[in-house]
């Protein structure tokens, strides 16, 4: 039985929606019937009912896409090109609805959803390509008359893990480079956002005509991970994994992997540096801070976590980042003139809440930032954070940035690398090369030179160092989702020493 697509309404009075998992091609009901619900971070009203899967369901979808695997594999380059542009456009005509979609099952403002889906889109079409790169190379062979071929092969199934936080984006992400270096997918979405970062990208394929079981999508309750991640990591027809999401839970999981000798590309968190040097361009320093500390409610791997600006710009830094700041309020989602939203969940609010509230009774100063109205969480500036502080040197993930001020670069580059992350971080200076040559030495995946710690493009190397994860994206994930295999041909018959 096909899912059924709803058109969303153009405005928050949205009917909550009884959704079905993809296995094998059709939409299915998880094991027993059993769902739950899935509700509206900022109104907490119903936003969908949701299957609630069971290892045996997981089972399944594995099963479906081993059997899918031959086929798909084999498929010719220009076959597998027409699914990904089909799917682009099929997400890009749904583009109004899934921004509906993304406000109320994630509480992500119109800006943020636009860009997601104009990215996913591009990462759909970049990925028709990936299918014509070259599949290998030639190697010279010191042996006479034997040709050698180094040939890129599929891997076979391939589980994804998607977060909720950029779940459009990260969601299509992580189905596509597997997908288009000939694996087959088994998805699991996090439960905070079944939709958006799972059953939709179901949906977009299945609608683009790719071949049952090809992908698979599966979901479970909150606090029901294990028997679905049980199933994922014990099967011996899963070969690798794909997983986005904080830096706790890729250990555990790269752990998992490790034991069974099996891949995992890992994306994990960050507390991203933004340096402000003594010649930056102190209006353009601001505008950069503000959007890129508070994109997303601060919900972003990649949002500025620190901002260390030179001594002496420091007094009017500061002046006219608080005057930008305090007029931002976070508020509902649906709004298309709301540029914050909430955080995802209460456990989410509670965690920043006791962030801020710890930083403060150590003695750093809170400048902007008002009490939470429900999940709303307005922009918050600290200053004065001690070391000893855990939000000093750890990803709080929500709308909360610390200042502080330096008086040498090298003072700021110990500071901007004492953290366990490395993913992404900002030099703003008017000399761009010194900015080069200050960014080689900041333990990041990712410095950009004149623009946000956030950002990127889906062609680019996307990835971190440290605790940050491993692995990139873009096209070279394609080397991480398949094996090279030598092929040799001899062109006569060998002599033997035996």
């Amino acid at each position: 039985m096909n899912q059924t697509t709803t058109t969303a309404p153009a405005s928050a009075a949205y009917e909550p929606r009884a959704y079905r998992q993809l296995i094998a091609g059709q939409w299915v009901e998880a094991e027993a019937g059993r769902t739950f619900d899935d509700f509206n971070p900022y109104s907490s009203e119903l936003f969908a009912r949701i299957p609630a899967a069971s290892a045996a369901d997981t089972q399944r979808a594995i099963d479906a896409a081993d059997e899918a695997f031959p086929a798909w594999a084999a498929m010719g380059a220009r076959a597998r090109q027409a699914i990904f542009l089909a799917a682009a456009t099929v997400l890009e005509r749904r583009a109004d609805e899934v921004v509906l979609l993304l406000a109320l099952e994630t509480g992500c403002a119109a800006p943020f959803a636009r860009f997601q889906i104009q990215w996913a889109a591009g990462l759909l079409r970049q990925a028709a390509g990936y299918p014509y790169l070259p599949g290998g190379e030639i190697v010279a062979s010191d042996t006479p008359g034997v040709f050698a071929m180094a040939v890129r092969r599929p891997l076979g199934v391939v589980a994804g893990i998607s977060p909720w936080n950029g779940s459009l984006a990260l969601g299509f992400r992580t189905v596509v480079a597997p997908l288009a270096a000939g694996n087959t997918v088994v998805l699991k979405p996090s439960e905070d956002a079944p939709v958006c970062a799972g059953l939709l990208m179901g949906e977009v394929f299945h609608e683009a005509g790719l071949p049952p079981g090809v992908l698979n999508v599966v979901t479970h309750a909150p606090g029901e991970v294990g028997p679905v991640a049980d199933r994922l990591f014990d099967s011996p027809k899963v070969r690798a994994y794909n997983f986005t999401g904080s830096s706790a839970t890729g250990a555990q999981l790269a752990a998992r992997a490790g034991a069974k000798l099996k891949r995992i590309a890992l994306e994990l968190g960050g507390y991203n540096p933004m340096l402000v040097l003594a010649d930056a361009d102190l209006a353009y320093a601001v505008d950069t801070a503000v959007f890129a500390a508070f994109f997303h409610q601060g919900q972003i791997c990649m949002n500025t976590r620190k901002i260390l600006v030179h001594r002496s710009l420091y007094a009017a830094f500061l002046d006219r980042f608080v005057e930008r700041t305090s007029p931002l309020r976070a508020g509902d989602p649906a709004d298309p003139a709301t540029r914050l939203g909430p955080l995802i969940n209460d456990r989410a609010l509670a965690r920043v809440q006791q962030g801020i509230d710890d930083a403060v009774a150590r003695g750093a100063r809170r400048l902007t930032g008002n009490a939470p109205r429900g999940r709303c969480v307005d922009p918050t500036v600290l200053v004065d954070v001690p070391p000893d502080a855990p939000i000093h040197c750890e990803e709080l993930f929500g709308p909360v940035v610390l200042v502080e001020p330096f008086d040498d670069e090298q003072e700021a580059l110990a500071r901007a690398n004492a953290t366990p992350y490395g993913l992404s971080a900002s030099v703003m200076t008017t000399d761009v090369w010194h900015g080069v040559q200050l960014g080689a030495q900041v333990q990041a995946g990712m410095v950009n030179v004149n623009g946000p710690t956030m950002g990127g493009e889906p062609q680019i190397p996307f990835g971190g160092v440290k605790d940050s994860g491993w692995a990139r994206f873009g096209r070279w994930a394609i080397d991480m989702f398949s094996d090279l295999n030598l092929v040799t041909v001899s062109q006569a018959k060998r002599q033997y020493p035996l």
